[in-house]
Parts: C-alpha cells; sequence; structure tokens
C-alpha cells in the first residue's frame, strides 16, 4: 500500500487469517480471523500504534529545533528519555501477558532489545514460554544474547567452574572482590605464546593492588597444557577441560578466537575485553591507582 510506513503483521498457520481494515487505520485491524499468533500480534500493534504516532511527532519536534538553543535541546531529551521508558513498559507489560506468542518475540527483537540492558533482555526472554523459548524465532534471540555475552562490557559475567590441574573445580565467583582477567589462550596457539609475556608482565605488576588472572586453556592435551604453563611462567590459576574449541566456558562465552580475555571488577562486572600488550597495561593502571 502506498504511503503506508508499517506492515500488517501474522503468522501464517493451519487456519486462513482474515483482516478488515480500511486505508486510514491500516495496519490496524476492526476485526481479525486468524490463530492466536495472529490475534496476538494485532495486540501488539494496537498496544504501539500510539507510540508510532509520538515517534513521528517527535522526529517533526527535533527537526525544529535551533541546533544552538540548548534549552530546547535539553527540554527535548527529557521527552526522548520519557518515550524511551514508555516503550519499554509497554513492551514489558505486553510480554508479560502474551508468554506464549510470538509476537512476544517480534516485539523483543524490534522494540526493546537497544532500550534495554542485556540482563533485563535476558529475563524477558526468559520468562516467555519454553515452546516460544525453543522455536524458531526463539533460537534468533538465544543467538543474539549470545552475541551480546561476547561482546558486552558493564554487564555480570556468568558464573562457571572448571577443573584446574589438579582436578579441583574453580569457580569464577571465587575471585569476587578482585579484580580477575579471565585469559583464553592454548599451548597450541602461536599468538597467545606471542602474548604471554605480556600477561605474565601485567600479572607482576599489579598482583599486590587486588588484581589475578584465570586462565582457561582451550588445549586438548594435559601435558602440552602444562608444559605450556611451566615454559611460559604462568604462576597465576589455570582451568582447562581439555576439549580444545570445545572447551565449555569458551563455548559459554562465545569465544570464537584466541588470545582473547575478558576484565572482570571485584562485583562481577565485564569491565574491558580483549586487552593486549601497552592497553592491557593502561586500562589496569587506570583502575588500580
Amino acid at each position: 500500500m502506498q504511503d503506508v510506513n508499517y506492515p500488517m503483521l501474522f503468522v501464517s498457520g493451519g487456519e486462513p487469517v482474515h483482516f478488515t481494515t480500511t486505508m486510514a487505520t491500516f495496519p490496524l485491524a476492526s476485526a481479525v480471523k486468524g490463530n492466536e499468533n495472529t490475534m496476538a500480534m494485532q495486540a501488539y500493534q494496537k498496544a504501539f500504534d500510539p507510540l508510532i504516532k509520538r515517534a513521528q511527532d517527535l522526529n517533526q519536534e527535533a527537526r525544529e529545533i535551533n541546533p544552538e538553543d540548548e534549552p530546547a535541546k535539553n527540554a527535548f531529551r527529557k521527552k526522548a528519555d520519557q518515550f524511551s521508558k514508555d516503550i519499554v513498559k509497554t513492551g514489558t507489560d505486553f510480554i508479560k501477558t502474551h508468554p506464549k506468542n510470538i509476537a512476544s518475540i517480534w516485539l523483543m527483537m524490534n522494540e526493546l532489545r537497544s532500550r534495554v540492558e542485556p540482563a533485563e533482555f535476558q529475563q524477558l526472554f526468559d520468562s516467555l514460554d519454553k515452546s516460544i523459548r525453543e522455536s524458531a524465532y526463539g533460537n534468533s534471540v538465544t543467538a543474539y544474547i549470545k552475541s551480546l555475552k561476547a561482546n558486552a562490557v558493564n554487564i555480570t559475567a556468568d558464573d562457571f567452574s572448571q577443573e584446574d590441574e589438579k582436578g579441583n573445580p574453580v569457580k569464577l565467583s571465587s575471585f569476587r572482590g578482585k579484580y580477575v582477567l579471565v585469559d583464553f589462550w592454548a599451548s597450541w596457539c602461536g599468538p597467545c605464546r606471542q602474548e604471554n609475556p605480556n600477561v605474565v608482565k601485567a600479572y607482576n605488576k599489579y598482583k599486590s593492588k587486588n588484581f589475578t588472572i584465570l586462565g582457561v586453556s582451550l588445549d586438548n592435551d594435559r601435558d602440552r597444557w602444562l608444559r605450556a604453563v611451566k615454559q611460559d611462567g604462568l604462576a597465576w590459576t589455570q582451568v582447562s577441560d581439555l576439549k580444545g574449541w570445545g572447551n565449555e566456558v569458551a563455548v559459554q562465552y562465545g569465544i570464537q578466537s584466541i588470545p582473547a580475555n575478558m576484565l572482570i571488577g571485584p562485583d562481577g562486572t565485564i569491565l574491558a575485553r580483549n586487552l593486549r600488550g601497552e592497553e592491557l597495561e593502561q586500562k589496569l593502571q587506570e583502575i588500580l591507582k
């Protein structure tokens, strides 16, 4: 349809879908017949229709603001912040009342993922019915959340447990209260071995300042792993399940290449990722004054 910015959403199923609408009200329908998922999609569009109109008004208002008019710009920012909060509330309320509908997945990915913190996004997804979480649509959200965990900072690091060289389980959460660098590496990884002297230097410089390292090895040969630890002088805690690229912690964090690392604060928050050489020392100097 011409001059229509938003499509009418529906979900195909075993039964026909019928909409009654007009040019003036499209994509909203005055009557809908079809499956539950299509009915929920229409409910989602009706819930967000007032917000779409507000967004259009805000866009027009923004275009009319003088770039040098600071009071007007500040007033607009407050309106925009409130608008974002209203989207989150409307979306969250919808998801709570539609835990078994694909519309909730659509809403999460299109309206909420840029407006809520990753932890809240995960909670909303976890609140959905298992049938939706494990659907093809749910799998796309799972993949998105996994990519967040592989790249995001300022989120809480998921806990894990893996055995050290003596077979003792070591939990990430046991390092709470300290700055800890989780370092993914392997004896067979040339770039990892080249980077190890920089990591050793940083460890020796800051280990007395509430800083330590937890090495996670993607080795699959125990002897080679331990030999490399000794050769490179890695004096901190080392863990591995000897599954190579299948290392469960590496999979959990979406590690696609090594060396890789993440710097975690005393409260368990990921502060930075993939710090190399001077970058690592500079970051540690910044936070461990």
